[in-house]
């Protein structure tokens, strides 16, 4: 196990910079999600940290130790690919075996790794097996095996389950997530996935362009994102932006005008009376939406899908914006009937014309109503 540190970190290819002077720190035992659209460096950034591409500049320190000069092979970390990468003559045993034979690993304890790992992801029974007659679960836990069996330092995971089906993604994030906890180490994983993230990670750390956007638990990003970037990038459905004016400002917060001034809405965040009068945009979430028959959102229901215990309703403000509400149970609104949200001021983020998050006026926590220390889900 070992911490990570990430200074200054940049690369470039040619003239070209892709990774923007990023400083993160990686703790010791954590499971951290990369997470962004494609093209945003986080595969760069994990090929970096594992000695698969090399630095322009800054520095990569592992248990305090810079390694960013150093071969792959002697950082001691282990990395999970997109492909399997299997060796198709090779059994299930000789696959995991042949890392540590070329590490001049004793037998005996070459024996007792594979025993342990194979154990651990319910494989004993697989290993005199030839990958081609292993399904992609198999295949994938084979795959992690052969990290397990190194020992390492820490495990880097790039985007390992995009080669699966639906069904065995679900099962395999969750396998994952054990392993982490059974052998809590330091393990770093890429995605592109916010499903994933969210649900697998302890710490995400949200990409776009080469800079982070954001660092935190994933029910903190989920709840106070600092930007409309990560507001909209975390969360299915995505949150709804709404065009809005500031109307005033106030101690317990602040109303603003919607959808073209037919009704109004409050935000419980800190603002300066200067940003009465101006454009903003006010961020709210699917599923904070709730119906009501005097509510300050009036809207056309446009289309519907049913998910069984939810229904997702999309509709348009008089305005034409478009707002897409998530709602308990089953409701059927006709496409030629009216009805009206609303949404408790907690709920209503509110973004400048940079984008940038207003402070919300208490803790993340207490909207949520998380104890201290149970950020992660």
């Amino acid at each position: 196990m070992a911490r990570l540190e990430l200074k200054s970190i940049r690369k470039s290819y040619q003239a070209a910079e892709v990774i923007h002077g990023i400083d993160l720190a990686i703790e010791d035992g954590s499971f951290t999600v990369f997470v962004g659209p494609s093209g945003c460096g986080k595969s760069t950034l994990l090929r970096m940290i594992a000695g698969l591409e090399e630095v322009s500049s800054g520095e990569i320190h592992i248990a305090g130790r810079r390694c960013d000069h150093l071969l792959p092979s002697a950082r001691g970390m282990a990395m999970v690919f997109q492909s399997y990468a299997l060796y198709p003559h090779m059994s299930v045993y000789e696959n995991l075996r042949f890392g540590l034979v070329n590490q001049k690993t004793p037998k005996a304890e070459i024996a007792s790794r594979i025993r342990q790992a194979a154990e651990i992801l319910q494989i004993s029974h697989l290993l005199d097996r030839k990958p081609s007659q292993l399904s992609g679960g198999q295949s994938q836990r084979v795959v992690i095996g052969r990290a397990i069996v190194k020992e390492p330092k820490a495990f880097l995971f790039d985007e390992p389950l995009s080669n699966l089906d639906a069904e065995l993604r679900v099962k395999m994030r969750s396998e994952i997530v054990a392993l982490h906890r059974r052998l809590k180490s330091t393990m770093i994983y890429v995605t592109h996935d916010q499903v994933e993230a969210m649900t697998m990670a302890d710490r995400i750390v949200v990409l776009r362009d080469g800079i982070v956007e954001q660092v935190g638990a994933p029910i903190e990003l989920y709840a106070r994102p600092n930007n409309r970037f990560v507001a909209g990038f975390l969360g299915a459905p995505q949150m709804n932006f709404l065009d809005a004016k500031v109307e005033s400002v106030g101690a317990s917060g602040i109303r603003l005008s919607v959808d073209e001034g037919r009704g109004i809405l409050e935000a419980a965040v800190r603002a300066a009376p200067e940003l009465v009068g101006r454009p903003v945009t006010i961020g709210i979430r699917p599923e904070h939406l709730a119906l009501s028959p005097q509510g300050p959102l009036q809207v056309r229901p446009s289309g519907k899908e049913f998910l069984g215990a939810d229904t997702i309703l999309f509709a348009q403000l008089q305005s034409g914006e478009k707002i897409t509400g998530s709602f308990r149970g089953i409701h059927d609104l006709a496409s030629d009937s009216t009805t009206s949200y609303v949404a408790e001021p907690r709920y209503v983020h509110v973004f400048d014309q940079a984008g940038l998050a207003l402070p919300a006026l208490q803790n993340w926590r207490d909207d949520y109503g998380i104890a201290q220390g149970h950020s992660r889900q």
